[in-house]
């Protein structure tokens, strides 16, 4: 349930549901609107009795809320989340300008990271993308370069400002990752693995959701409630294609997921078309598709040699036409009244 303040409530009023909240054995997020104050009640509040919160001063109303993800969902929040990326304001997600996140599937080396950092920069990427911990199926395949991978992360966002975006995928890398990230990234493959979610949502930093390979979207929103239940409200939600009987692509990129998502949560959305494809001539068509879809963001593989790439070559795009590609995206936002 979520308790929805009149507007003008006073802290100490806020303070006492609060406290009504912690007696009832529950958990409470306060969340300031733009109009209204909302404590959202955290925990099984099935047979709890309302009935004290619902006359205390300062209350509107007690809300139920039907959902099974009860902090993601738009009934506890109206107003979009806008998830902040580093240091920079321009690099968030969630807000007008749709935020295009860019870079190589893995860190290989210094000069291989550096140069595409820095064309993705001037391409109008404000994320960088790159994996130093890498899940892979094959275990004789590239597993990435570990701490040295998010050192050289670290230093292409000193020379380009761009915020880093990284995978993590075990608990015990959590504190290491968040100490070079600006963002947390958690894979399809560990969507549902509890442990590293809790993990994730006790960080402070954001954390970039990707949906799983056969994941429904109540699920992954679950996946995110998890994250969320923990502290950390600041999640995107990555669709990045379900698996399904069709050969031509790698993946299918669901993009009514994107709408669909949108009339179900407050989290901001982001596409990727990269491994929603498998395949870097569909990348261009589908970045254009996913803002025209009302995405809020795009997570794009860019390698500036993806014929040796070591990981994911025939997904990634060129830098060059990454350029191209934010071209037209930047076409398309304007006529859905966005930014890019």
């Amino acid at each position: 349930m979520i308790v929805v303040m009149k507007q003008g409530s006073t802290p100490k009023q806020v303070e006492h549901v609060v406290q009504l909240v912690r007696e009832m054995g529950l958990k409470e997020n306060v969340i300031v609107g733009e109009e209204r104050t909302v404590v959202a009640v955290i925990g099984n509040d099935r047979f709890k009795d309302r009935t004290r919160m619902e006359s205390s001063d300062g209350v509107e109303k007690v809300v139920p809320i039907l959902a099974p993800y009860k902090m993601a969902s738009r009934e506890v929040k109206k107003e979009r989340t806008v998830v902040p990326m580093g240091s920079d304001p321009k690099a968030a997600i969630g807000g007008v300008r749709v935020g295009v996140i860019a870079g190589p599937c893995s860190v290989e080396n210094k000069a291989q990271l550096l140069e595409i950092a820095h064309a993705v920069k001037e391409g109008g990427a404000v994320g960088l993308r790159g994996g130093a911990f890498k899940p892979r199926t094959s275990p004789y395949a590239f597993q990435g370069l570990a701490e040295k991978g998010l050192e050289l992360l670290a230093l292409a966002r000193e020379e380009t400002g761009l915020a880093v975006v990284t995978e993590v995928m075990a608990v015990d890398q959590v504190d290491l990752v968040a100490k070079y990230a600006d963002v947390l990234q958690v894979g399809a493959r560990n969507m549902q693995n509890f442990n590293l979610l809790n993990a994730v949502g006790d960080q402070s930093k954001p954390v970039l959701l990707k949906r799983g390979m056969s994941a429904t979207l109540e699920e992954f929103l679950l996946a995110a409630e998890y994250i969320m239940s923990r502290g950390n409200g600041q999640v995107m939600l990555c669709e990045r294609g379900i698996r399904t009987y069709e050969e031509y692509v790698r993946n299918t990129l669901a993009l009514a997921a994107v709408p669909a998502l949108h009339r179900a949560t407050h989290l901001p959305v982001v596409i990727d078309p990269s491994q929603g494809t498998g395949k870097n001539y569909l990348v261009d068509s589908m970045c254009r598709a996913a803002v025209a879809a009302g995405a809020d963001g795009l997570i794009v593989e860019v390698h500036n040699d993806p014929e040796h790439a070591m990981t994911d070559g025939a997904q990634s795009i060129t830098p060059e036409q990454f350029a191209a590609a934010m071209k037209a995206v930047k076409r398309i936002a304007a006529a859905v009244d966005r930014e890019a």
